[in-house]
């Protein structure tokens, strides 16, 4: 039997204390897999003083970075302690001594993982990061290694539970955004400051990871375009309903050809989607591949068990690699340089909520307005709204660019007839 693999770990938080339950409670399951003890020998915390979960032992803590970071013992880092200047500190001093790395950190590696990736494999270390996309779903495992031999072409995902957990209430309870946020937050779904989540920069960090295995090209936060889903209203769900569609926050990469596009924007799904059914807290990942055609990831995208059962599946695919003497050569450089779309080479279904003077010729002055663009529509619903002598009118469009899309817009909000566009969304059919 080998000697017991050491561990440091960096954070005691959520995540953290559900890694030192499952390693506890889980032990004669690690020693059958990799055929040797696991040890957790020291947990860097900000507080020694603070009440611990009974399963922790007082003295494994320590406030010093480098009783772990420096320590010769500890064999592999587990970081679950969050941010990003100081943490990317830590991981770089620790490959650099040798240490392999499994983190759940997500700002961290949308941000600089082609960097830790480079020092790891030049120190001969492992690092793996599956927890940081969408939780206990081993989405990445399965691009990495399942999808290998295949070309993926799209990723389409609900990888924000926060903000599944809103559109849902919203939806099936006809509630406005500010109540079900309030509710969320009292829940535990949302944090006190719930801008990451709702404006849609938690989902474009993982999508920007989740792109860059996908498409083995180096894509980067900046090149994802974000919007949020603060603005969204009820009447927007019920008419998107009555039109025979779901609201969801959706994560969208698309490769054609040698070009790729990222985005994460609220968006219509139509409810013969298998991502429309995916409800509350939950996330899922759906994925086409040129040769397996359609598969979904589904599954908790958040929680301590979850997550730590993420991150301690890493901490077994390190030691087996320790086993076999394989570390560091698991990191795989993007195969192929970064060529993102132009707005001309982006296409989708868009809905509309317009609101317009009621009067005779208005809809005219709005079909000329697509038709110059070579928009049609898929569908229309006209409503009278009670004030102001106004008429609604909600559009489903055929296909256009963003590029048409963009004029489009900017003209209607230019039309003396068009009193505001209430609201604009991309729609999504069964198949993009």
């Amino acid at each position: 039997m080998m000697k017991a693999i050491q561990i440091g770990l960096l954070g005691l938080g959520t995540v953290g204390s559900g890694v030192v339950k499952i390693i506890k409670n889980h032990q004669d399951k690690l020693m059958h897999q990799v055929g040797c003890p696991v040890v957790i020998k020291k947990i860097l915390v900000q507080s020694l003083h603070k009440t611990r979960p009974s399963e922790v032992d007082p003295a494994l803590l320590t406030s010093t970075p480098s009783d772990i970071l420096h320590d010769p013992e500890i064999d592999v880092v587990i970081e679950v302690m969050g941010g990003v200047k100081e943490t990317k500190e830590y991981l770089l001093s620790a490959l650099r001594q040798g240490k392999h790395v499994v983190t759940a950190n997500k700002d961290l590696m949308a941000l600089h993982g082609s960097e830790l990736l480079t020092v790891a494999s030049e120190n001969g270390c492992d690092l793996f990061y599956e927890a940081s996309v969408a939780g206990g779903i081993p989405i990445l495992r399965g691009l990495v290694d399942g999808l290998a031999s295949d070309r993926i072409t799209q990723m389409m995902g609900i990888v924000n539970g926060t903000t599944n957990f809103i559109l849902t209430k919203m939806s099936q309870d006809g509630l406005n955004y500010e109540d079900v946020l309030k509710e969320a937050q009292e829940l535990g779904f949302a944090e006190a400051d719930p801008t990451s989540d709702v404006e849609g920069l938690d989902a474009a960090r993982k999508m920007t990871i989740l792109a860059t295995l996908g498409f083995s090209m180096n894509i980067e936060l900046d090149d994802v375009q974000v919007k949020g889903i603060s603005n969204i209203t009820e009447e927007d769900l019920r008419y998107g309903k009555q039109l025979g569609y779901t609201m969801k926050l959706l994560g969208y990469a698309h490769r054609e050809g040698e070009k790729v596009e990222v985005s994460v924007q609220p968006t219509f799904l139509s409810d013969n989607h298998p991502l429309a059914s995916v409800q509350n807290e939950y996330n899922a990942v759906y994925v086409y591949g040129e040769a397996v055609g359609e598969t979904m990831f589904y599954g908790p995208g958040a929680g301590s068990l979850p997550t730590a059962t993420a991150v301690v599946s890493d901490l077994v695919g390190v030691m087996k690699n320790l086993r076999l003497g394989v570390n560091g050569r698991s990191a795989v450089t993007p195969q192929y340089p970064k060529r993102l779309k132009d707005d001309n080479e982006k296409y989708s279904k868009y809905f509309l909520r317009i609101h317009v003077q009621d009067e005779v010729g208005v809809f005219a002055e709005l079909t000329s307005i697509f038709a110059k663009y070579g928009v049609s529509f898929e569908k229309i619903l006209q409503l009278p709204v009670k004030k102001n002598e106004t008429s609604e009118i909600v559009l489903v469009t055929h296909k256009a660019s963003l590029t048409n899309y963009d004029a489009i817009l900017y003209e209607l909000n230019d039309l003396p007839a068009v009193k505001e566009v209430k609201s604009a969304y991309r729609v999504v059919r069964k198949s993009i």
